[in-house]
């Protein structure tokens, strides 16, 4: 388990298997080629996901949950992508919110604990953030919000992406109140699913990661009351701790996600190479051809360098390291790095196990078409590399 504050020291490292044995991974894998197949939430995943207190694993121990780290967290959903990506990408959305409880808390601010208290009352979280249009992700909104006489909000506009559609009971939304034009405002809270003003458009029909169910979410007029509304933000830049929470939260869960899905791309790549054998070289297994032999050590080398990169900015999240303004530039970076690398490993996986793979039902198959998903998170290539400019060169 990690060091924090608010996670002491334990006696021994946590192992991600006490959790996640080889047995229910089978079962998960199994299970998504189906889901895969028919576009459906991945359901029993789900279930037994909750059945082992899964949606808790950031929820203090003294409230029912099992108070883990960022870096053990993320040693799990490594760990449950390679047996079901698309279960992974999608439960890591109602991770990313308790996980930014956990790290606010640690810091001393306990602005979401309403989020850790339903999280352990066994609400679900989904992440109605990412808006069509909007590149400044956190920094401005699309949706309108507009403050009612009790302090309410009305939210109006369109979320994509809303992975956990058919499940969520809570739904973490933010919209602009240009109220006063002059000071226009960023405004968070959290919806009630039972509250009305809300539809899930049922339009998810992917390439990949289908099993998530991330359908297009429409707000119209939904209210969120006072007392859910966490944050009110100048619009723009912000080093608010809640914005530093989510960044750091998402970026590195997400990361995690990918890694899981290299490290089984990589297995299958040796599976592949050591059953295959090749006429040309008269029977000798494909492991002894010394192209597959580069193409499977340059996935590996890929991959060897990702994780402890994963690992390093997780464990300096529990450890409350103070990297101030370099937090934002190695968090997207992160992100871009994982998501790239695991698409170069999945890319040579594909390579060593030919035309096999070039199937929709295949594993490999599946992972190829769920890695793309990767580009296509906060933040984009695009975005990324401008926030690392920025600190290094200045403001464009």
């Amino acid at each position: 388990m990690t060091t924090s504050a608010a996670h002491p020291t334990p006696l021994a490292p946590f192992d991600p298997t006490s959790l996640l044995d080889d047995e229910l991974l089978e079962r998960f894998r199994s299970r998504a080629a189906d889901y895969d197949a028919r576009n459906v939430f991945p359901t029993e995943d789900f279930e037994e996901l909750r059945e082992l207190g899964y949606l808790t694993l950031a929820v203090p121990v003294a409230q029912g949950g099992r108070g883990l780290g960022v870096l053990d967290i993320a040693a799990l959903q490594s760990r449950l992508a390679t047996a079901a990506p698309a279960t992974a990408l999608a439960v890591n959305m109602h991770l990313v919110w308790t996980v930014t409880a956990s790290i606010l808390r640690s810091r001393g601010d306990d602005s979401l604990a309403l989020v850790l208290d339903d999280a352990a009352a066994g609400e679900v979280f989904a992440f109605g953030v990412s808006e069509p249009g909007n590149d400044l992700v956190l920094f401005d909104s699309v949706t309108r919000a507009e403050r009612l006489d009790d302090g309410a909000y009305a939210f109006t506009g369109t979320k994509i992406f809303t992975s956990l559609s058919p499940v969520w009971t809570r739904l973490g939304v933010f919209g602009r109140d240009d109220g006063d034009p002059s000071a226009p405002l960023v405004v968070h809270g959290f919806l009630d699913r039972t509250t009305p003003g809300h539809t899930s458009l049922g339009d998810w029909d992917t390439v990949g990661m289908r099993a998530t169910q991330s359908h297009t979410t429409r707000l119209s007029g939904a209210v969120v009351p006072a007392s859910r509304i966490v944050r009110k933000l100048p619009v723009g830049p912000s080093a608010d701790p809640l914005v530093f929470g989510v960044f750091a939260a998402f970026e590195t869960l997400i990361a995690a996600v990918y890694r899981g899905i290299a490290r089984r791309a990589l297995a299958l790549a040796i599976a592949s190479a050591s059953s295959r054998t090749s006429r040309r070289a008269g029977g000798d297994p494909l492991a002894l051809d010394p192209v597959v032999r580069w193409r499977v050590a340059d996935a590996a080398m890929d991959l060897d360098g990702l994780e402890p990169q994963v690992d390093r900015i997780a464990s300096d999240l529990d450890a409350l390291v103070d990297r101030g303004a370099d937090w934002f530039p190695a968090l997207v970076g992160l992100k871009v790095r994982a998501t790239e690398t695991a698409a170069r490993v999945v890319d040579r996986a594909v390579t060593v196990a030919g035309g096999s793979s070039y199937r929709a039902d295949t594993e490999l198959g599946r992972l190829y078409r769920d890695v793309l998903a990767g580009r296509f998170h906060p933040s984009s290539s695009d975005s990324a590399h401008a926030t690392v400019a920025s600190r290094l060169l200045g403001p464009a």
